[in-house]
């Protein structure tokens, strides 16, 4: 069946409920939801019920749209505080690491197959990082609680390693298809896209923060629809000056995660809907584009490699690349041991296939059986192996990433009618520019005998008199802090 006009929405819609209702069930059987999204794109595809799709270029359209969803909503819910002490730690998984991955399991490549050296080191890169979409949705979906900051350092890396495997694929396709290039072109490359990424993720952070708080928009809906014009600015932006997008959107969504913005918790829950539906859309497509009757015929030769990946390339890529620092080694087991595989690596293999190299289809097959093996061995064993390594703390224990708490309905036990006279320094300032608690609302407004209902937007004016509700003593305490108020006082 070719898809077309007419028929591709209810193909589709009918594959994304089929997909939602078994994801729903899936975690009783142990079977993580990106398998058998996989399961249903393959079961879809020509070799099941005969839908007809074959087009790398507009699969990996689709999955550079899906990663941008899926690294921006990972970014938002990234806590800063918990992050900047492992800051280190992640960059050199998220650099070396990829580094070290790509080329141990390139030279095992090479020498148990027919590539050449760089086409060996070609699937080494597109195989060596971590992917977002796979470690954010297992992490969050088995609700694992873990100690200390592994959680922070796993969803770091896998959130910002993609840039770094992105370069060393266009680097060694590039050695491929001109090999008369130099290992050496690859250093600019790398320092060029790195550099670029990491400035405009910043900037174009604070740019984001000033266009959503300072722009007045007529309807709430409309801001959400704002960040997402926000957030492909920032990666094609990026991707046009010469600098990593994947990079700079990442930066950005951490940025403004940690930012008070207006309208922020329904910013937060469109994303975190559209991070899902992405990684829904992304999972079919790719399942669309596989052949199962090709992923046969490297079925040896990829479990061999994938074996490898798993065992000794990732393992000896963490150890080296943390060696500096210190940390306990079953927390290094379990680092290693949480290097899944999933849409990442399958969507660089399109870029061998759009580049007409000989062996890519082979490549693209092996690729695709390496991430369907990664997420079955790995990810349905993730709490499993916390627990015997002893890394993982009672569900109850579970620290809240700050998405968690701020989307929290908290009960209000706290009522304060708060007078702004004319000298605070409030005075004249919207809303989300006061760090208001997170914990405590403005439920209303007392303006010249008439009462408003405020949003992030509202600015306070002198002798507004604030109707603040919190959930504690506590949290009044801070409200008074933030209003620059020094004591309890009513008007």
């Amino acid at each position: 069946m070719n898809l077309t006009i007419e028929n591709i929405l209810l193909v589709g819609s009918i594959l994304l409920f089929i997909s939602i209702i078994a994801g729903k069930t899936s975690y009783k059987f142990g079977v993580p939801t990106l398998v058998l999204f996989l399961g249903i794109g393959m079961l879809a595809g020509e070799d099941g019920i005969g839908i007809s799709f074959n087009d790398p270029q507009i699969a990996q359209l689709i999955g550079i749209i899906s990663l941008n969803f899926i690294l921006f909503s990972g970014g938002l819910d990234t806590d800063w505080k918990a992050v900047k002490p492992i800051m280190k730690e992640g960059f050199a998984l998220s650099t070396l690491g990829v580094f070290l991955t790509a080329i141990g399991l390139g030279t095992f490549v090479y020498y148990v197959t027919d590539f050449t050296i760089y086409e060996s080191l070609l699937l080494g890169s597109i195989v060596s990082s971590t992917d977002a979409a796979a470690v954010f949705s297992i992490l969050r979906s088995k609700n694992l609680a873990l100690r200390a900051n592994l959680r922070p350092t796993l969803e770091m890396e896998s959130g910002s390693n993609d840039p770094m495997a992105y370069v060393l694929t266009i680097a060694f396709l590039g050695l491929v298809v001109n090999q008369d290039k130099g290992l050496a072109a690859m250093i600019p490359l790398f320092f060029q896209q790195m550099i670029i990424g990491t400035v405009a993720g910043f900037g174009f952070g604070k740019i984001s923060k000033i266009v959503i708080n300072r722009i007045k928009l007529d309807f709430e809906g409309l801001y959400p629809v704002l960040v997402i014009a926000l957030m492909f600015i920032t990666f094609s932006v990026t991707d046009f000056v010469g600098g990593n997008g994947f990079l700079a959107i990442y930066i950005c969504a951490v940025f403004l995660g940690n930012q008070y913005l207006i309208h922020k918790k329904t910013i937060l829950r469109m994303y975190d809907g559209l991070a899902w539906l992405m990684q829904i859309v992304l999972f079919l497509t790719l399942g669309l584009l596989v052949f199962p009757s090709q992923i046969v015929p490297v079925i040896g030769i990829g479990l061999i490699i994938s074996l490898f990946l798993i065992f000794v390339a990732r393992p000896a890529a963490v150890f080296i690349s943390l060696i500096p620092f210190k940390m306990k080694l079953r927390r290094r087991f379990y680092i290693s041991w949480v290097g899944l595989r999933g849409a990442v690596p399958i969507v660089f293999a399109t870029y061998p296939l759009l580049a007409g190299i000989d062996k890519a289809n082979m490549m693209f097959n092996i690729v695709f059986f390496i991430s369907l093996t990664s997420i079955l061995i790995q990810g349905t064993t993730l709490s499993v192996v916390a627990k015997w390594l002893n890394v993982s703390i009672p569900s109850e224990e579970k620290i809240r990433t700050p998405s968690e708490r701020f989307l929290e309905e908290h009960p209000k036990t706290e009522m304060r009618e708060i007078g702004i006279s004319n000298g605070n320094k409030v005075v004249g300032k919207q809303i989300v520019d006061i760090e208001f608690p997170k914990t405590a609302i403005i439920a209303m407004i007392k303006r010249n005998e008439k009462y408003i209902t405020p949003n992030g937007s509202t600015v306070i004016n002198a002798d507004d008199v604030l109707i603040v509700l919190s959930e504690n003593k506590k949290g009044i305490k801070k409200v008074f802090k933030a209003l620059n108020i020094q004591q309890f006082s009513a008007a």
